[in-house]
């Protein structure tokens, strides 16, 4: 059951309704957009905040990201042996 081939009909099948559903959330994304942008302008206290939560983001994700790397590198991701009791 290992040896057999791929069924091409299948593939295609899914390729074209995985590029279906792309097309319709690009179309989707773009009606979207261009709502957005007719909207009112955002104020500079918006401005503020986005840039504020952006930067937090990235600090709390490098943050946990270098957490990670100590906690590997240093053997606490060991799985360590089981207590003796007695």
């Amino acid at each position: 059951m290992a040896n057999q081939k791929p069924n091409v009909g299948t593939n295609i099948v899914v390729v074209a309704v995985l590029i279906a559903i792309m097309t319709g959330e690009l179309w989707f994304a773009a009606s979207a957009w261009t709502e957005v942008l007719s909207g009112p302008p955002m104020p500079p206290v918006g401005h503020a905040a986005m840039i504020m939560g952006v930067v937090l983001s990235l600090l709390v994700g490098c943050g946990l990201m270098a957490l990670l790397f100590y906690s590997s590198r240093h053997g606490y991701d060991e799985q360590h042996p089981p207590d003796e009791l007695g």
